[in-house]
C-alpha cells in the first residue's frame, strides 16, 4: 500500500509558526490567468497570517520590471519582494533577478542566492525547493547515506533541491530531457522527485519499491483540474509514500513562502 503524503498539515503548522507584521512585494507582469490566480491566493494566504501583500504591475518591458524590483528592494518598509513568472517577451528571469537584494529574495531568485546554496551559505531557497524538504522533514524521511533523485534541472526546483539534499548527506543525481534510461536511474532512488512539468511522465518503471515520491508537477486537465508528474494509479502499491496533486507540495510551498518573509522581517 503506497501511503499518500498531504501538505495540510505542515501547511497550517507552518502559518501558525508566522508572526505578522511583514511586507512582501509581488511584482506582476504577465496576464497569464494560472500565474494571477497564484498571486491572488499568495495574497489572501498572506492575509490570513498578517503578512501585507502589495501586487505590483509595472509595465511589460524588462526595464521597467528591473526598475521596480529595485525600486522595492530599496524600500525599507518591503520585506520581501518576489517576481512572478512567465515574463514578457524580452525580458529573462535571470537577468531581472538580480535585481531583487538577496537579504528579500524570499523565493530565491537572485542568483547570488543560488550561489550561496551551493556554498552552504545561509540564503532563501526557492520555496517549492523548500516545501520539498520540508514535506520529507515532516514525515520524517531519512535522508543521510540515502540515494536521492531529481528529475528537473531548474533553478526553481531541480538545482536548488539537489544542494538541499546534499546538505543533508543524501546522495543525489539530477535527471534531465537528455538522460540516457531515465527509469534506470530514477529506479534506485530511495527518494525521487518529479519536477519536470509533464502530466504522467513517471511510471511505476522509474520507482523503487518502497520508495518516497515527491511529485511537484501541476499539469492542468481538460476537466479544469491538476494533475502531476507522477501517474499515481501507476505506481500505487510500489511507491511506500507519494505526495497528492493537489494538496501536497503546493500548500506547503505557500506556507514556506510567507515564512521567509516573515523572517526576512526580523
Amino acid at each position: 500500500m503506497t501511503l499518500s503524503l498531504p501538505g495540510k498539515e505542515l501547511s497550517a503548522a507552518i502559518r501558525a509558526s508566522i508572526t505578522g507584521g511583514a511586507r512582501l512585494a509581488v511584482v506582476v507582469a504577465t496576464e497569464d490567468e494560472a500565474a494571477l490566480w497564484y498571486v491572488r491566493s499568495i495574497a489572501k494566504a498572506a492575509a490570513a497570517v498578517g503578512i501585507a501583500c502589495d501586487i505590483v504591475e509595472p509595465a511589460p518591458e524588462a526595464d521597467e520590471i528591473r526598475a521596480a524590483l529595485e525600486r522595492l528592494s530599496a524600500d525599507p518598509g518591503v520585506h520581501g519582494v518576489m517576481l512572478q513568472t512567465p515574463l514578457p517577451a524580452g525580458a529573462r528571469l535571470q537577468d531581472l533577478a538580480s535585481a531583487i537584494d538577496p537579504a528579500k529574495d524570499v523565493d530565491g531568485a537572485n542568483p547570488l542566492s543560488l550561489g550561496r546554496l551551493a556554498a552552504g551559505l545561509p540564503a532563501f531557497a526557492p520555496a517549492t525547493a523548500g516545501a520539498v524538504m520540508a514535506l520529507l522533514d515532516h514525515y520524517e524521511v531519512p535522508l543521510e547515506g540515502r540515494r536521492a533523485v531529481v528529475v528537473g534541472r531548474s533553478t526553481v526546483v531541480g538545482k536548488p533541491l539537489a544542494h538541499l539534499l546534499l546538505d543533508r548527506n543524501a546522495t543525489v543525481t539530477v535527471c534531465h530531457s537528455r538522460t540516457r534510461d531515465l527509469p534506470s536511474v530514477t529506479a534506485e532512488a530511495d527518494v525521487l522527485v518529479a519536477a519536470v512539468g509533464r502530466a504522467g511522465m513517471i511510471g511505476a518503471e522509474h520507482v523503487k519499491p518502497g520508495a518516497i515520491v515527491i511529485d511537484v508537477g501541476t499539469n492542468p486537465t481538460p476537466e479544469g483540474g491538476l494533475t502531476g508528474d507522477v501517474d499515481a494509479a501507476a505506481v500505487e502499491g510500489r511507491a511506500g509514500g507519494l505526495t497528492p496533486v493537489p494538496g501536497g507540495v503546493g500548500p506547503v510551498t505557500t506556507a514556506v513562502l510567507l515564512r521567509n518573509v516573515s523572517l526576512a522581517a526580523t
